[in-house]
């Protein structure tokens, strides 16, 4: 890419401001905490009569919140790899792409917060704030693939949010940056596999095996469609000299 076309990047606003960014992150981890923290306080037999004999309310809010927000950064990194390797251009069109996949990695970020943090409600795990902020912070359920999820999760909030400083830090630093989403996502997928209890669902399986094959197709595309590409471009720089 040539200079003047890393500048424009690295001057191309953002589709979703600083300050929404932040509001959604903060929306997540406030409603988890109220559910999670601020009820049974408040109101202890409201949360007796929706917990029940056995206390699993809160598990099923966090394993739901856990497959939307899987499905949410799978979004971003597919329509990121269909925007590299121009896949975007037949479908849905490379701005379009652009904008829904920064949206979706931040909402899918937020989703993941309140994932993690509604957890706090379930008196079976019994994580503690420090346990789900910490990555292998202790807790004795499947500490290695939940941990490997909480490193994922703060991968994954350094590549979203290197967008807001492009600028300062350059296209070529950001472009690195934005490269580790690749490893973001398997982590993911990898803590989501290992360590959900509905992982032996055939449902949830196929969705695994769907969304990682799709992204998997879509780096190799990419990685061939690169390679081929290049000789192209060497061609066309050389054809003056001949």
């Amino acid at each position: 890419m040539s200079n003047r076309s890393n500048k424009a990047v690295e001057e191309f606003e953002p589709a979703t401001t600083i300050d929404t960014a932040l509001w959604l992150m903060l929306g997540a981890a406030a409603g988890a905490l109220v559910a999670a923290v601020v009820l049974p306080a408040w109101m202890p037999s409201l949360v007796s009569s929706l917990l029940g004999p056995e206390p699993k309310a809160y598990w099923y809010l966090s394993r739901a919140s856990a497959l939307v927000a899987y499905g949410l950064v799978w979004v971003s990194v597919a329509l990121g790899l269909m925007v590299t390797n121009r896949m975007a251009r037949i479908w849905p069109g490379g701005p379009a792409a652009a904008d829904v996949h920064e949206f979706a990695s931040l909402l899918g970020l937020s989703v993941g917060l309140f994932h993690a943090l509604i957890l706090m409600g379930d008196k079976y795990a019994n994580f503690s704030l420090a346990q789900i902020l910490i990555p292998f912070g202790g807790n004795e359920y499947r500490p290695v693939w939940v941990g490997i999820g909480q490193i994922a999760i703060y991968l994954g909030a350094v590549v979203a949010f290197s967008v807001y400083v492009r600028r300062y830090i350059g296209y070529r630093t950001w472009r690195l940056l934005h490269y580790s989403s690749l490893l973001a996502f398997v982590g993911v997928l990898v803590h989501a596999v290992m360590s959900g209890t509905d992982t032996a669902g055939v449902p949830v399986q196929l969705y695994y095996w769907a969304t990682g094959g799709a992204v998997l197709f879509l780096f190799i595309y990419r990685v061939t469609a690169g390679k081929s590409a290049r000789p192209q471009a060497s061609g066309v720089a050389r054809a003056p000299r001949s």
